[in-house]
């Protein structure tokens, strides 16, 4: 269906992709993943004729009708829901033209094509598809011009989705959506007929929606069948094969290169000593694998706890000016929540999250808080007002006025912002780095509560890992907003529904609430109303312990990998010295064989002990996640 020839793209001089080529199959569904910055939107752009390539091209079908969203959301006095059905550019040309047509015979010929592609149903399938992304009935027939950015690019995403291309290209198709929408869009995709090609950061649906992923990484791209679990496992196992044969290669590399040495004025071997050489230069290096250090979080924990409660809602009214958004809010949050706030966009996930942060006071009812409770509230509006010509250390140094220097670094350093790193301009960051310094920033002072309102967005599928890791790790209450099913599987015990002007508990789990808002299951027929089996404050103790137990395993494999490295530097340390005597390490030097052979030995007994120690942590981790 499409096929990528020898993409090359450089941008001001940067190589972005380099001869990338693969063949996607027909009506394949395609996850185009890759850390930030890697050319995915670059690489959709050529593919939609938006962008020009250096050399090489992207192939498909003739005829192929392609459907890509434009950078520019939709304006103007149009409505969501003329806006959608205008997308069908065939159906909107045969109306026009029946309307305008005079001749018995084309009339005949044009209602014959519209009954072909089912004209008389689309107005039903366009409402449907809006009612998916957020649109009630009244939304649908208000101008476009009266929605806000975001909005307006659901109604882009919407009409898309309803001129059903051959090829759908999608780039980050949730970025404006909240839970509820991904999930319907997750459900809606699964059964998309024609090919799809997505950049998505949202695990879930790389792995319940798409059959393959394309993975761009160094300007390369690699095609693996299955969703992103099957991907990781089998990149995984790539970069194992990579690694040894990267240390077979520099293992060979050095003997050469020591018979190269040792051999070269010889002239009874000078003949091979030079074929070794021409061996030498032949021989194509392996890439060593290199991880992103930069791309960490570490959330400082507050060292000294308070009791419960933290935050005690009584028939709260929370709004704005003389406006109510809740009302009858009735919450208790302990120093062990884990809470996600659960509803659609506009329903006062963010007022709520306002009013625990303190940035709202109640317009009726009351609200208590621990004394001395330290709050870190996080909201993508604190990364667009990070000051472009700063960088992340003057930021970090103003709000820590008193701290000394190193203090200030080590609290960057936990967010990957090390040496240089802190020096350079925020308006030279990408946008997840300029989220890990926001989270950086609202985390200095060690809150007892962190409240985060899509901590998600800018973050690539490895980074939100690192977070969901450094989430688990923090030892204070969380409250998430987020559209990261995955995020919130992993981090929240909690769930509160906020709808119909106030929030509750929602007795289920975040799969009762999928089945509730995609209408199947018995979760719909409740609305989530039933009660809970268990006591919640039981539950929340028993999840305290599980993230208890798994961060200790979690020590346990890090301290295992860890000495798992170590000692295989060590081995080939010793290797070299049985091998090469005089490129040995100082304390290997001069040994005889058998003092080599026996630290060797040594050396390897503890590396088998260090590997049954991590497989034992990584098998128990397993069954405790």
């Amino acid at each position: 269906m499409l096929t990528l020839s020898g993409i090359t793209v450089r941008l001001g001089g940067r190589l972005i992709l380099d001869n990338a080529t693969a063949a996607l199959p027909p009506k394949s569904r395609v996850g185009l993943i890759g850390r930030n910055g890697a050319g995915k939107s670059t690489l959709m752009r050529v593919i939609a004729g938006e962008g020009e390539a250096d050399s090489g091209s992207a192939e498909m079908p003739r005829g192929t009708r392609l459907g890509y969203i434009a950078q520019e959301a939709p304006a103007g006095s149009a409505t969501p829901f003329e806006t959608v059905l205008a997308a069908d550019l065939e159906r909107a040309a045969l109306l026009d033209e029946a309307e305008h047509s005079h001749d018995p015979d084309r009339l005949g010929e044009i209602h014959e094509r519209l009954n072909a592609i089912d004209a008389h149903a689309a107005p039903a399938r366009a409402a449907k598809i809006l009612i998916g992304l957020g649109f009630d009935e009244e939304m649908q027939q208000r101008p476009l011009d009266s929605f806000s950015g975001g909005w307006r690019m659901r109604v882009a995403l919407a009409a898309l989705l309803f001129s059903e291309p051959d090829l759908l290209l999608l780039d980050e198709p949730s970025n404006h959506l909240d839970l509820e929408a991904t999930l319907w869009l997750e459900n809606f995709l699964k059964s998309y007929r024609a090919t799809i090609l997505v950049v998505s950061h949202e695990r879930d649906l790389l792995n319940n929606v798409v059959d393959h992923i394309l993975h761009l990484d160094k300007g390369k791209v690699t095609l693996y069948p299955g969703g992103y679990d099957a991907f990781e496992k089998q990149r995984a196992e790539r970069l194992m094969l990579q690694a040894s044969a990267r240390e077979k290669q520099l293992a060979q590399r050095a003997k050469l290169q020591a018979f190269v040495d040792r051999w070269r004025a010889k002239a009874t071997k000078a003949k091979q000593a030079q074929s070794r050489v021409k061996a030498l230069a032949k021989m194509e290096p392996i890439a060593a694998v290199i991880d992103d250090p930069t791309m960490s979080f570490d959330f400082p924990s507050p060292e000294n706890g308070l009791k419960p409660p933290l935050i005690t809602l009584d028939l709260a009214t929370v709004g704005y000016g003389d406006k109510p958004i809740l009302s009858r809010l009735n919450l208790r949050l302990d120093p062990d929540d884990r809470i996600a706030l659960l509803g659609r966009n506009g329903n006062g996930k963010t007022t709520l999250a306002r009013l625990l942060a303190a940035q709202l006071t109640p317009m009726e009812g009351t609200v208590t808080t621990a004394g001395k409770m330290r709050v870190g509230y996080f909201t993508q509006y604190q990364v667009e007002e990070l000051d472009a010509e700063d960088t992340p250390l003057q930021h970090m140094a103003r709000l820590m006025p008193d701290a000394k220097p190193a203090a200030v670094r080590a609290q960057l350093g936990r967010f990957g912002f090390s040496g240089d790193k802190a020096t350079i301009e925020v308006g030279k960051l990408s946008g997840g780095e300029r989220a890990r310094l926001a989270l950086a920033l609202i985390t200095r002072d060690a809150p007892h509560m962190l409240i985060l309102d899509e901590p998600t967005n800018h973050l690539d599928v490895d980074a939100r890992e690192a977070l969901v890791q450094a989430l688990n790790d923090y030892e204070g209450a969380v409250v998430v907003v987020s559209h990261d099913r995955h995020m919130l599987e992993l981090t929240a015990d909690r769930l509160v529904l906020v709808d119909g002007g106030t929030a509750r508990e929602f007795a289920g789990t975040l799969d009762d609430y999928t089945d509730l808002v995609l209408g199947r299951g018995d979760a719909a027929k409740q609305g989530g109303a039933a009660e809970p089996k268990t006591s919640r404050k039981d539950d929340r103790r028993a999840a305290a312990e599980a993230r208890e137990r798994n961060s200790t395993l979690r020590k346990r494999v890090k301290t295992a990998e860890d000495a798992i490295k170590t000692l295989g530097a060590r081995l080939t340390a010793l290797d070299r010295a049985m091998f090469d005597p005089a490129s040995a390490d100082p304390q290997d030097r001069d040994q005889t064989m058998t003092t080599l052979m026996k630290r060797r030995a040594d050396v390897e007994a503890k590396i088998e002990a260090a590997e049954a120690e991590w497989l034992e942590a990584s098998e128990a981790l397993e069954i405790a996640a």
